[in-house]
């Protein structure tokens, strides 16, 4: 892999999430050679992923390229590859590129969409947890659209103009909104020849509300913004099959439609190689202890969304969103030195900043410790809290210029079929 000897400690990090850039910027320029690997060359934003999806957004505002975030750091290096296997008798890894050993090895990996065991789902929905996936999504409804136009019977055109969203997460409740929007605002203008109410956007969730992991206030709230927005919400609603034609659930609701968005879920993204005791097989997460430490191994340690670090406050694991894998990726990073140094190891304890999702333009929802609120002073958080959170100067830039010029003109400016999707 062409990694140069060292006199310092090597730690290899596998993953440039959320938890894996925050540990690097942590190592920076420290007396250790930190290795970064990734089968992409850059970091992507994914709680924006829906706009690009929707055509709020272009791809390269929610991504940002990996050397970028580490050129100034002398100690590190990147390299594009897939781990194939760990081989922690040796501290060694395999990638789709070559051998590396490692004095620390951190998994970064995040998750992947879990579709619980259905092929026929897994083979014809639409997942989002790539930006690749999201370019699909946006090249298939623009598609839909210029198929709908020319479709020759009212039925043919119903099955592609109905969108079906599986799991009423904030994922689900905020690409429903963004969707919603293209059908209210962007449909009447670009499609004369389309009636907007031939469109239809429904959200199918198998829990009894919405936003199941936020409080029963954001719920509520998110349903009746959602529903001003025409999307037709469906609970306790599980989908049982999709043929690519035909959604069938367990409540004998039966519908045709082209597209069916699955974000009903998702599971960890584990590594060949080490023990299954230390891997939690119904979440697919690494078991760690307070310091990350992966079980039965000192030198191997998980962060983020595939580490399950159960405590009292979340017997469960730590929620898989965006904060716990930060703040795990920066105490990591110290322990990492401190660890070195042969000092006592902190552990960790998560700071809880509340949890938000938007509906849409003036509408989202925020839960914090103690308030909990809705409308467009949550709406405006949301905005300030994600555009503060992306990496790179010229992202913000881009993403604010973008929310302005959408704001403003009631428009979304990305509805390109770049590369035509097909199923």
């Amino acid at each position: 892999m062409n990694i140069p000897d060292t006199k310092h400690p090597r730690i290899v990090i596998i993953g440039g999430g959320f938890a894996g850039v925050n540990l690097v910027k942590t190592l920076a320029n420290k007396k250790v050679q930190v290795v970064l690997i990734d089968k992409h060359n850059y970091h992507t934003f994914q709680p924006l992923l829906y706009q690009v999806s929707s055509s709020g957004l272009e791809p390269d505002s929610i991504a940002y390229p990996l050397r970028k975030i580490i050129k100034k750091h002398k100690n590190s290096f990147f390299r594009l590859a897939e781990v194939e296997q760990i081989l922690p008798e040796s501290n060694e890894i395999i990638t789709s590129i070559g051998h590396l050993t490692y004095d620390y090895l951190v998994i970064a990996t995040g998750t992947k969409t879990n579709y619980f065991g259905n092929k026929a789902i897994e083979s014809y929905s639409m997942p989002m947890k790539s930006v690749p996936q999201a370019l699909n999504i946006r090249s298939l409804i623009l598609q839909n659209f210029e198929k709908a136009a020319i479709a020759n019977s009212a039925k043919e055109r119903e099955a592609y103009l109905n969108f079906v969203i599986v799991g009423a997460g904030p994922t689900g409740v905020e690409l429903a909104g963004a969707i919603a929007e293209l059908k209210n605002n962007i449909l009447p203008r670009d499609y004369h020849d389309l009636n907007p109410n031939d469109m239809h956007i429904h959200l199918l969730e198998g829990a009894d509300r919405v936003l199941p992991p936020m409080s029963e206030h954001a719920s509520k709230k998110a349903e009746t913004f959602l529903k001003r927005l025409g999307v037709k919400v469906s609970c306790n609603t599980i989908v049982k099959h999709y043929d690519g034609k035909t959604v069938t659930t367990n409540a004998d609701l039966a519908m045709e439609s082209e597209t069916l968005i699955w974000a009903a879920g998702v599971t960890g993204a584990p590594i060949h190689g080490l023990k299954s005791e230390a891997i939690m097989e119904r979440a697919n997460r690494y078991n760690v202890n307070r310091f990350n430490q992966v079980e039965d191994y000192a030198n191997i340690f998980a962060i983020g969304d595939i580490a399950l670090m159960p405590t009292e406050a979340y017997p469960k694991g730590h929620p898989q969103v965006a904060q716990p894998a930060i703040q795990q990726g920066n105490l990591l990073g110290k322990n990492l030195l401190r660890l070195i140094d042969k000092k006592p190891l902190k552990p960790f304890v998560y700071k809880d900043k509340g949890s938000m999702a938007t509906i849409g333009r003036n509408k989202a929802v925020v839960d914090l410790k103690h308030y909990k609120f809705g409308g467009f002073f949550a709406w405006f958080i949301w905005m300030f809290v994600h555009l503060m959170s992306l990496v790179g100067f010229r992202n913000r830039v881009i993403v604010l210029f973008n929310w302005t010029y959408n704001y403003i003109n009631f428009d979304k400016a990305a509805r390109l079929i770049i590369r035509p999707f097909k199923k």
